[in-house]
């Protein structure tokens, strides 16, 4: 779920200004459809796999929930990592982190306590703003990491560093879930990727013995999340918490299991981006809308899960009632109104929160320079 983009009529040619400033070609790159292509069907697999959740008791459904959570958010992470590369730290960047990453992050986080009150008729046990709600972890993880942007583009060896990060993360009681600091870490190794990753590094996606390869791991995969569902714990997929706290020695086997789930995250997420189209499709423009419906539909899972529709839906005619309700949920949040309605929330004006940077005009001072140019 990367932060709102700017919307252009045409996101695969490079924009006027792109073309009459050489070096603003350089700073404001053509959007990538494969990219936006790649977010809406990774968005999509994000609500399918957190609908799946409760109907993990029927078979079927628990192995794809286990497939799902092999590689989409790594994906998404390293996604947001590669489009992350040009964040610098001036007071422009840090104001669009705030207002696309912060400001929503507070807004969903009292509207989950207040609908966690409303069904429950009291606020939860742990109500501080430092423990992110349900799926609000991935906005702290991505405040955070785009801040440390800097730090790993001066490094000799960015992504053996943010490894060795993930294994002591691994390896270490980071508490209860303070600002995700256990996510944070443990997925780092893919946002740093990303970071390092350029044009030609994806260009090789579209090599046929790469593409021949991505379907064989998906395939190898699906098999292999028959197996994992039935003997290991979802915590392995989460990496929220520390291999300290399992009834495992956290060396041997523990590390080298996390070793592998990395592996194979990393691996599948290659192979889902070398098989998602590069072109431009009907659903390429949505890609844009990722956070939106992130945002949304998790306002709406808590809610759905107090209805009667897990005690109706079961067995395989349930789980693709589930699958289609997914998508549907998926386009409704990406439609223009529900954008319109969510936009307060998703992407708030810099107005109510912030102070005019130094080299803003204040409107009043607009006014008059729009006055002048008129007299």
């Amino acid at each position: 779920m990367t932060e709102p983009e700017d919307r252009r009529p045409d996101r695969g040619a490079a924009s006027p200004t792109a073309e009459s400033n050489p070096a603003a070609a350089e700073t404001t790159p053509a959007r990538d459809a494969r990219l936006d292509n790649a977010k809406f069907l990774l968005i999509g697999l994000v609500v399918v796999g957190h609908m799946l959740g409760p109907m993990r008791d029927y078979g079927p459904a628990n192995v794809l929930y286990y497939w799902i959570y092999f590689f989409h958010m790594p994906a998404f992470i390293l996604i947001s990592g590669y489009l992350s590369r040009s964040f610098t730290t001036s007071p422009r960047r840090v104001e669009k982190l705030i207002l696309t990453l912060a400001v929503p992050y507070l807004v969903f986080w009292a509207v989950d306590h207040a609908v966690h009150a409303l069904q429950r008729g009291s606020l939860p046990d742990a109500l501080s703003l430092l423990q992110p709600t349900y799926a609000l972890w991935f906005l702290v993880a991505l405040f955070l990491w785009r801040l440390s942007v800097p730090v790993w583009q001066r490094l000799r060896r960015p992504v053996a560093v943010a490894l060795v990060v993930s294994v002591c993360a691994a390896t270490t009681d980071l508490g209860s879930g303070t600002l995700a600091i256990g996510r944070v870490l443990s997925f780092l190794p893919f946002f740093v990727l990303g970071l390092t990753l350029r044009r030609e590094h994806l260009a090789l996606l579209d090599k046929l013995w790469v593409r021949v390869g991505a379907v064989a791991v998906m395939g190898v995969t699906a098999l292999l999340a028959v197996p994992a569902s039935q003997e290991l714990s979802t915590d392995w997929l989460f990496l929220s918490s520390s291999l300290t706290d399992r009834d495992i020695d956290p060396l041997l086997p523990g590390l080298g299991i996390r070793l592998a789930f990395l592996g194979i995250a990393l691996a599948m997420s290659i192979a889902f981006l070398a098989l998602t189209p590069k072109r431009r499709t009907w659903f390429t423009d949505l890609g844009a809308y990722t956070l939106y419906v992130y945002l949304g539909h998790a306002a709406l899972m808590e809610p759905l899960r107090m209805t009667p529709w897990y005690d109706v839906a079961t067995g395989p005619v349930g789980t693709v009632a589930t699958l289609l309700l997914a998508a549907g949920l998926v386009l409704l949040l990406c439609s223009p109104w529900v954008r319109a309605c969510l936009r307060w929330a998703v992407e708030p004006r810099s107005t109510w929160f912030l102070k005019p940077l130094p080299d803003t005009p204040r409107p009043a001072e607009r006014e008059s320079a729009g006055s002048g140019s008129r007299a």
